[in-house]
């Protein structure tokens, strides 16, 4: 017995989880399995970055992410039992009506897995947990995968969400490409401590032969997250006694001031890139592509990018509303991107660069994308490609009109073509970022199509079957 889907992904990380969400929003029968029992229990990726933030709020889980997570404190930098010092964890950033989400959210990445479970349940989507995947083959029409327990899958796609020691991919024979960030390993856990305030994330420089520590307050929680740095071939201890020696001998803490330990891990920082993004129809995403240091912040957010590149393409080609091609440009876009945003998360955690403007994600764009097309003369300010900010337009916030899965055509000052029922309309005078003409808005939230006019505008959306006349 075979149970056939539209797309099967491999992985409820919170890559799986936000491809999950955006189809079943869109009506597609996709499955998503977890070799594990539970959703991940640790707080490792918990930075949630502005683009997210828009992507979270696009797919209804923003109200969610806001209340149960909180801004990042101010470093304290700690001597010898006492505050001597601040460290400002992130550059300076602005909220304006263009980025509305204008800074970084901080948010225990199994809080994030269990808000985005809980959109995709709510949405008809399912998790199968306890399934792992054993092997698979590929043919012309779908993909057969078989699992240690539990009934096989025929999928017309599969997604390998299934992290940096993806089995999906290694089955493939896709290698990575990359390097060592850092030889010294590193810890993360999430324990329970008493001595240590709430209001700052509470920093303890490095101390004889041992590395820097970091207690952060996981808002939200009664939580603080641990991270540690280690001499090069140590073995890291990850036992409840073994973080309360590391605690204690860094720190003014005594080991009993460590009364929980609920979750750890070790690892050697390093970014690696796969050498490709698509074979057939098996696609790789998050960390199964691209695995970062975690100083930038960048890891999951931009897995989460790489989700909501994909979940628009697949959902058209299934329905017939565009060919098979399109998906080919899923990798065209993110693994540039990604590559960029290797690059950026090891130099943070090199100290060759600071977390600002570009770890927010907000300039991540497709201005050379074969999906992009701006008519316009070259100039300055917003083109094809790029991310669609948010403003006011006639009373509408834009983030609100891009809402859903649809198109979205914003007509500023020229009048608006008439459009079939996949494309939403905003009608208006210039606005201040994208100034006077057409834009002609993706899915996920960037500029398909811009002009002065709406000559080539109709030509453009015959590629997604969009209803648009052709006399436009």
């Amino acid at each position: 017995m075979t149970e056939h889907v539209d797309v099967l992904i491999v992985g409820a990380g919170p890559t799986g989880l936000t491809l999950g969400i955006d189809l079943a929003r869109r009506g597609m029968d996709a499955l998503v399995v977890e070799k594990a029992d539970v959703l991940f229990p640790g707080s490792r990726g918990k930075g949630i970055q502005p683009r997210t933030m828009e992507v979270f709020d696009d797919l209804g889980v923003i109200d969610a992410i806001l209340t149960q997570g909180g801004a990042y404190p101010v470093g304290a930098v700690w001597q010898d039992g006492r505050k001597v010092g601040e460290h400002q964890m992130f550059g300076p950033s602005e909220t304006d009506p263009d980025t509305p989400y204008g800074t970084p959210w901080m948010v225990p990445q199994w809080r994030t897995q269990e808000i985005l479970s809980a959109r995709l349940t709510e949405l008809g989507g399912t998790v199968a947990f306890g399934r792992e995947v054993t092997g698979f083959t590929q043919d012309e029409t779908g993909v057969s995968v078989g699992f240690a327990s539990g009934t096989a899958v025929r999928a017309r796609y599969v997604v390998a969400a299934d992290g940096g020691r993806s089995v999906v991919r290694r089955t493939l024979g896709i290698g990575m490409t990359g390097e060592t960030v850092d030889p010294n390993p590193m810890l993360v856990a999430d324990v329970r401590i008493t001595g240590l305030d709430r209001d700052n994330v509470h920093v303890f420089p490095p101390r004889g032969d041992d590395g820097f520590l970091a207690v952060f307050p996981l808002a939200g929680t009664e939580d603080f997250q641990v991270i540690a740095q280690f001499p090069e071939g140590t073995d890291v201890d990850l036992s409840p006694d073994g973080i309360r020696r590391t605690v204690a001998c860094r720190t003014h803490l005594a080991p009993e001031d460590v009364t929980e330990l609920r979750w750890a891990s070790d690892f050697r920082p390093r970014a690696a890139l796969a050498d490709r993004f698509q074979q057939g129809r098996v696609f790789l995403a998050g960390d199964a592509a691209h695995v970062h240091s975690p100083a930038g912040g960048q890891g999951l957010n931009t897995s989460v990018q790489d989700a909501y590149n994909l979940g628009w393409k697949l959902c058209a080609v299934l329905r017939g509303e565009a060919p098979a091609s399109l998906l080919d440009t899923y990798e065209e876009e993110r693994r540039p991107n990604a590559a960029d945003m290797l690059g950026l998360s090891t130099k943070v955690h090199r100290g060759e660069a600071r977390r600002g403007e570009a770890t927010r994600q907000l300039g991540i764009g497709y201005r050379e994308s074969s999906l992009t097309e701006e008519t316009r003369a070259a100039g300055e300010g917003l083109r094809a490609g790029d991310r669609a900010p948010n403003r006011t337009v006639a009373g509408v916030r834009l983030l609100d009109a891009f809402r859903g899965p649809h198109w979205t055509l914003l007509a500023l000052g020229p009048e608006a073509p008439a459009v079939g029922d996949a494309v939403r309309v905003v009608q208006g005078p210039a606005a201040e970022t994208y100034s006077t003409g057409l834009f002609l808005v993706r899915p996920d939230g960037y500029v398909g199509w811009a002009g002065d006019t709406e000559d080539g505008l109709a030509k453009y959306a015959e590629r997604f079957n969009l209803g648009l006349p052709n006399g436009s």
